[in-house]
């Protein structure tokens, strides 16, 4: 099943982004997201049209960090990134003819809703914030510094 990690790679980019000092070009963001720079720019325009990042260009420019990591969630990232189907299950025919199919798209509409009402409770009670404080326990558990882990940024 193929998964989309867009939301996991902007959490990761996001906490790398906290731990340094100044703007992160879009250049060094994909290297770390393994991906073009011009999707990141793409991607990173969507959180700033949400407010979370701000951008300078020219020299010595690139992406920062607009809002305290204490008062955006994770659900602010995913709606910011488009709100991407949570699920890749689906239903065999979306207008089924078949009461039978009627039945179990049914019963499947009403788990994917509330499994996606959870799974958004749950972004929305996770800040960004409490994971960068997490990524520096992790990080002092380790005993690395802060330059180990932002070698690649």
């Amino acid at each position: 099943m193929k998964q989309d990690s867009k939301l996991s790679g902007i959490l990761h980019v996001l906490l790398h982004m906290d731990s340094v000092d100044g703007p992160t070009t879009s250049e060094r963001l994909a290297t770390m997201m393994h991906t073009n720079p011009v999707v990141v720019r793409r991607i990173m325009a969507g959180l700033r049209d949400h407010g979370l990042v701000h951008s300078e260009k020219g020299h010595g420019g690139g992406w920062t960090i607009a809002r305290d990591l204490n008062q955006v969630t994770m659900a602010d990232i995913y709606r910011a990134i488009g709100a991407p189907e949570a699920f890749a299950l689906g239903h065999r025919s979306e207008q089924p003819h078949c009461l039978v199919e009627q039945t179990v798209n049914a019963a499947l509409d009403d788990a994917f809703a509330e499994a996606e009402a959870l799974l958004m409770t749950r972004f929305a009670s996770v800040t960004l914030g409490q994971l960068a404080a997490d990524f520096r326990q992790r990080l002092t558990a380790r005993h690395q510094t802060l330059e180990e882990q932002t070698h690649d940024l």
